[in-house]
């Protein structure tokens, strides 16, 4: 037992290279090329354009708007498509009733009509009467020169008398018709109301039926009431909004940058654009606007960040709105420079060093370095092309503890 453990210490020993350090270290070579100052964000990709469908335009005494039909989520859809069908119930109550009342108008009218026609032809024979009765006097007055002066006096009455009588003829005659036509003005006046109301309740009943104008992938917006997608069942206001149709062709991604990183964002940027959900593609943009106010991260956070909007220069059917991506913006580049990965570098204090292969170990190597990434730094002095450098302390069996430079 003795000898067992002895031959297993004197092997353990053979085992370890220079300063006991293990023979199974991951290393990474130095290299001089092209390194990239970048920044990586999650971020969502939107439509450029969008063509936004709400709710419509329809008078109060409906009532609220309550969907009877909505397209599925995600839907594709081509122009004139239906989107979405609202309970069209009172809507054809109001026309049954605007159609009836329109009806009863129109007989009403014709019925007033004959009424006022009767009624003028009873006053035009009156006032026939009454100029008869004014010429048969007049006939008299102008024979009466051989009369009595007493007879004469009553026939000049008599003649007045008939053209009182006609006149009072002739100007009820002029009343009446001027009531009649006031009459049916108004008659008129309900009937253009009923046949304005019979419109306007065929247009909303025509408008309850939403059309897409244009062709799309359809993203429902949520309910706020009930913190859902609109669905069946659903009541909405008019003007509300209610499905989303963005323009595929044009897409852009939406990322927040941090107020610590904002300064470094500017427009045209370079972006490199990979999908979570495809991982294996990488798509190219770059940076179309940065906005100028700060905004919360979320609803209880004081994090402050900016929103930046990343045009895509590529589509695919995979892109979709909504898809959450990774962006890769490169905010500048710097050429011929050596590099290794940033688990290579350590620090102590205020100093930076490398395990540095030497030979079948490793030395602890003093370095300077300058900028770094996510990925790399770069070393300006203590190192040479090609150098290999432990991409952990090899002399520690098990570090799980990582004590890499922090990019700049």
């Amino acid at each position: 037992m003795k000898f067992t453990l002895l031959s297993l210490l004197i092997l353990l020993f053979f085992a370890c290279g220079k300063h006991g350090q293990t023979t199974e270290v991951p290393v990474a070579t130095a290299v001089i090329g092209t390194f990239y100052i970048d920044l990586y964000e999650e971020g969502e990709i939107e439509a450029l354009h969008s063509q936004t469908i709400s709710s419509p335009n329809i008078p109060w005494r409906y009532g609220n708007l309550k969907i009877t039909q909505i397209v599925k989520d995600g839907a594709e859809v081509k122009a004139g498509d239906t989107l979405i069908v609202f309970d069209p119930s009172e809507v054809q109550k109001e026309i049954v009733n605007s159609e009836g009342r329109l009806e009863i108008s129109y007989a009403e009218l014709e019925k007033m009509k004959a009424q006022h026609e009767s009624d003028l032809e009873e006053l035009k024979a009156d006032y026939e009467v009454s100029r008869i009765s004014q010429e048969i006097s007049k006939i008299r007055a102008e024979q009466s020169t051989y009369e009595s002066e007493v007879k004469k006096k009553e026939i000049e009455l008599n003649l007045e008398k008939a053209v009182i009588a006609l006149d009072k003829a002739k100007e009820q005659i002029d009343n009446r018709m001027k009531i009649q036509k006031e009459e049916i003005s108004q008659k008129n006046v309900a009937i253009q109301q009923d046949k304005t109301s019979l419109e306007e309740a065929h247009k909303t009943l025509a408008n309850l039926f939403v059309i897409t104008p244009s062709p799309g992938i359809v993203i429902i917006s949520h309910n706020w009431s009930s913190g859902n997608k609109f669905q069946v069942g659903d009541q909405c206001w008019t003007g509300q909004t209610l499905i989303q149709l963005p323009d595929l062709s044009v897409l852009k991604a939406k990322v927040n940058i941090n107020e610590v990183d904002i300064s470094k964002i500017s427009r045209e940027l370079t972006v490199e654009i990979k999908p979570d959900a495809f991982s294996d593609s990488i798509f190219h943009g770059e940076v179309m606007s940065v906005a100028n106010l700060a905004t919360s991260k979320d609803g209880t956070s004081k994090v402050k960040v900016f929103p930046v909007e990343i045009l895509l220069k590529e589509t695919d059917k995979n892109l979709l709105p909504g898809l959450t991506v990774s962006c890769r913006i490169i905010i500048d580049k710097i050429d011929n420079v050596l590099h290794v990965p940033v688990e290579a570098v350590h620090q102590e204090i205020d100093k930076y060093f490398v395990y540095l292969k030497k030979g079948g170990g490793f030395e602890k190597t003093e370095v300077e370095t300058g900028h770094s990434n996510s990925n790399f730094v770069i070393i300006t002095k203590g190192l040479n092309e090609k150098d290999r450098v432990a991409l952990r302390n090899p002399f520690v069996e098990d570090s799980n503890k990582k004590e890499t430079v922090k990019p700049q």
